[in-house]
């Protein structure tokens, strides 16, 4: 009798002491799910904004069937998963994800953000953060302008931010599809197996303070501005293996002063409407094996060329 009264308190204890619903460290949303659920496997959340508060630093979200699983603002190390299922983000007068945390790692894989065509936010916002990892992302229809309208938007002060962008697509952006315009700090940006198509001022924007390789990938169809713009002197860029076609300008150089340097080797310019390489300020290097033809206006390198431009 004396065991079974100590082992319903020590129970009762526990059962006190014990959170309703503790944070795991893999947790799952479905789009017929419920936000108040534990976000478990057999009773996931609705939302990833519902899931994120339930999911440990460190952990996962992922996806167990298709929905469109709401805008969400990201403040610490995490990643978000939508592998299998159409994983998506309707982000209509907003944005779809904010980063800010410091000295978080975020990882987004396997997701579609839509814009609807409208004028307000961007596809993923980056305001604080030690590292972002953008995978198997597809990013559309944000139209607007200034800080909004982009596809990825990297607005940091920290020193170092990493941020990789991998087989990913972008199209129909207002503003650039990738734009890293960091004010105070730096920003190392590593772009691979891209394509971006109808954007607006430019495909990339590697603004001050930036440091971007960009290789295996397609620019297109930007008449109003260019494939890739590299501007001030503490920019550069190291461009390889990929297409920039059918913009206004291939690369657009120096824009609003300075000195950066860009690095070709093994791209193709052509069908630019201006220019293939406007050079406003600073250099434009051929490391060889570039195909720079069928543009309206410059297409020489700032010498010397290495093999074939």
């Amino acid at each position: 009798m004396h065991k079974s009264v100590t082992s319903l308190m020590l129970m009762a204890s526990v059962a006190i002491a014990a959170p309703a619903f503790g944070q795991a460290t893999r947790t799952w949303v479905s789009g017929v799910g419920d936000d108040v659920n534990p976000c478990s496997r057999t009773a996931p959340c609705k939302t990833f904004a519902g899931a994120i508060s339930k999911t440990a630093t460190n952990g996962e979200i992922n996806v167990i069937d298709p929905g469109g699983f709401g805008a969400i603002t990201i403040t610490k190390s995490i990643t978000i998963d939508g592998y299998g299922p159409e994983s998506s983000i309707l982000a209509a007068g907003t944005s779809g994800v904010i980063i800010n945390g410091a000295g978080i790692v975020v990882t987004l894989r396997n997701l579609s953000i839509n814009g609807a065509a409208t004028t307000a936010g961007s596809g993923v916002r980056i305001l604080n953060a030690d590292s972002v990892n953008v995978d198997n992302v597809r990013i559309a229809n944000f139209t607007g302008t200034g800080t909004a309208g982009r596809g990825v938007s990297i607005e940091t002060t920290g020193a170092n931010v990493r941020v990789s962008i991998a087989d990913s697509q972008f199209y129909n952006m207002g503003n650039a599809s990738i734009a890293s315009v960091p004010t105070a700090g730096n920003v190392l940006l590593d772009v691979h197996g891209v394509n971006i198509f109808r954007g607006g001022d430019a495909g990339i924007q590697a603004r001050t303070l930036t440091k971007l390789t960009l290789s295996d990938s397609a620019i297109a169809g930007h008449p109003n501005g260019a494939a890739v713009e590299v501007s001030l002197s503490d920019a550069s860029a190291h461009i390889s293996n990929s297409v920039l076609s059918n913009n206004r300008f291939g690369i657009n150089n120096g824009l609003g002063g300075g000195t950066p340097t860009t690095r070709l080797y093994g791209t193709v310019i052509t069908g630019s409407t201006i220019e293939a390489l406007r050079i406003n300020g600073g250099s434009v290097l051929s490391y060889g094996n570039n195909a720079i033809r069928g543009n309206a206006g410059n297409e020489a390198p700032t010498p010397p060329v290495i093999g074939m431009q």
